[in-house]
């Protein structure tokens, strides 16, 4: 039934990745809805308190993913010793979980779409998508990759040198997606180039 929790937040979030956030008005989520501003109220105190309902829940799924595929959910500041056991097959399938997650699902392609609208406008917003989608994944990668080294899982490197040449591949393909039919095709492409990385980058090759 439209007016839920639920409905209220997805059609905003949907409303901000076609319009930008600024742009989409309380009024026009409930009218999008078809119900009065007061009944969206009852669920949601105004506008801002919608996307951090947004955010909150991102984060949530983020670490909900980290923790399936075992790998870290926090920042190595925070838990470095939950970098310590992460194996190059927990990578890989993080990775391909992770592209999956922002090319198929509705609400993570929505949430990059209005991010990606937004970072030109709002400090807030540019920084909020380097943090999930630009320097944050690449900051995260090398922190991996640097207790990696360490362990003689990977060959020695420059860690940041490596996680970029690691995830530059991942986030092109994923800007490929949303004008593509082929997303099987660009995540087997994906597949490929983290093999090919592996194999040149392991100790043990």
């Amino acid at each position: 039934m439209a007016g839920t929790k639920e409905d209220i937040l997805m059609t905003a979030l949907r409303l901000f990745a076609k319009d930008g956030y600024e742009a989409v008005s309380v009024s026009t989520i409930a009218g999008e809805l078809g119900i009065t501003k007061g009944a969206l109220y009852k669920h949601y105190k105004n506008k801002r308190d919608i996307f951090d309902s947004i955010v909150e829940r991102m984060y949530r799924i983020d670490a909900e993913k980290s923790r399936e595929n075992k790998v870290p959910e926090a920042k190595y500041e925070a838990e470095p010793k939950s970098y310590e056991d992460v194996s190059l097959d927990n990578v890989k399938d993080f990775t391909m979980a992770q592209f999956a997650f922002w090319t198929e699902d509705g609400f993570a392609s929505d949430f990059r779409k209005m991010l990606a609208l937004e970072q030109y406008r709002s400090a807030e917003m540019a920084k909020l998508y380097a943090d999930c989608i630009v320097s944050g994944p690449v900051e995260y990668t090398e922190d991996i990759f640097r207790e990696m080294m360490k362990k003689g899982i990977l060959k020695k490197a420059d860690p940041k040198q490596l996680a970029v040449e690691f995830y530059a591949p991942m986030y092109l393909l994923i800007n490929m997606a949303d004008r593509s039919d082929d997303k099987a095709g660009l995540a087997e492409m994906l597949n490929s180039h983290i093999e090919r990385f592996i194999c040149h980058n392991s100790a043990a090759g």
